[in-house]
């Protein structure tokens, strides 16, 4: 009787201890792949902290650059940066502590060719008007150098979003999963949009669900067809309809839409060649056609 008391007891706590590390596995688990996601969304944000020189950093004078950066951005702005940044694609070479350090950086130099041009072309009168503009310009460049390789990944992930649509259709058509036919697509295109669909399918491989992975996406960028396509894969998930036929859907949309907009710049084009024509053209004209008759006139009233 002891014994088998003995044997149901020591059961028990075999058992116990096996529920308990299944319990502790799990729980590490859901927050080894929570801090994975966490992980995942901070590495395409963080950058080199400051300029680096043989892969080492500047010293205090960068730091100091950085801290005028911090200090002279408003709070508000730091979450459009950002997200500007995603747009253009996270650059290695530029972060958002890079970028502060360049503002602080430039606040100075600016300045500084302010002072120059103001000794040089206005005189001491006019010197810190050229100061303040010199200093605003510093400051502001690094902000309109990611506005300008945001706006520049954008046109090309709009440019190259409807080829690889049908590259993405034709592969799920062909029997491949959503997952499957977006690592095909990474594997064999390049480019800003197949960057954003390597994302994508990174993300969804280390545990983050398909849906918060496309809003992610639909965040990332002000391009609305892929917003489109983001929402539409989105529904296609959670109500269960086929992706094949919401990607082709899509697909046709996309090409219609830039057919639409290369009719559209092409009716814009009469327009711009507007003033060139009037100011460079004709002139230049006039002087071919005129002139030979202008000059026979003036020799003729001369003689």
């Amino acid at each position: 009787m002891d014994s088998l008391l003995l044997v149901t007891g020591l059961g028990a706590l075999f058992l116990a201890l096996v529920a308990a590390m299944f319990a502790v596995t799990g729980g590490s688990d859901r927050r080894a792949v929570a801090r994975t996601l966490q992980a995942a969304d901070q590495g395409y944000r963080l950058l080199p902290s400051a300029p680096r020189v043989g892969g080492q950093p500047h010293g205090a004078l960068v730091d100091q650059a950085r801290s005028v950066g911090r200090r002279l951005t408003p709070a508000g702005a730091f979450e459009g940066l950002g997200r500007r940044l995603d747009q253009a694609g996270n650059p290695s070479w530029l972060g958002i502590d890079a970028v502060l350090a360049y503002k602080g950086v430039l606040l100075f130099v600016g300045a500084a060719v302010g002072l120059l041009l103001a000794v040089v072309l206005a005189g001491p009168v006019g010197a810190a008007v050229w100061v303040v503009a010199g200093a605003a310009a510093g400051f502001f460049a690094p902000d309109l150098l990611v506005l300008h390789l945001a706006q520049e990944r954008q046109q090309e992930i709009r440019r190259t979003l409807p080829d690889i649509m049908d590259t993405l259709v034709v592969t799920v058509e062909a029997g491949l999963g959503f997952e499957a036919a977006l690592a095909q697509v990474v594997r064999n295109g390049r480019g800003p949009m197949v960057g954003e669909f390597a994302r994508l399918l990174h993300e969804m491989q280390i545990g983050r669900p398909r849906v918060d992975a496309l809003r992610q996406m639909a965040a990332r960028t002000s391009v609305n067809e892929l917003k489109a396509f983001a929402s539409a894969a989105v529904q296609a998930t959670t109500l269960g309809v086929p992706m094949a036929k919401v990607l082709r859907q899509q697909a046709a949309e996309m090409r219609l839409r830039r057919r639409q907009r290369a009719e559209e710049l092409a009716q814009k084009v009469p327009v711009k060649i507007l003033f060139p024509m009037i100011f460079c053209l004709f002139p230049a004209l006039f002087v071919v056609v005129i002139g030979p008759g202008v000059i026979r006139l003036l020799d003729a009233f001369g003689n």
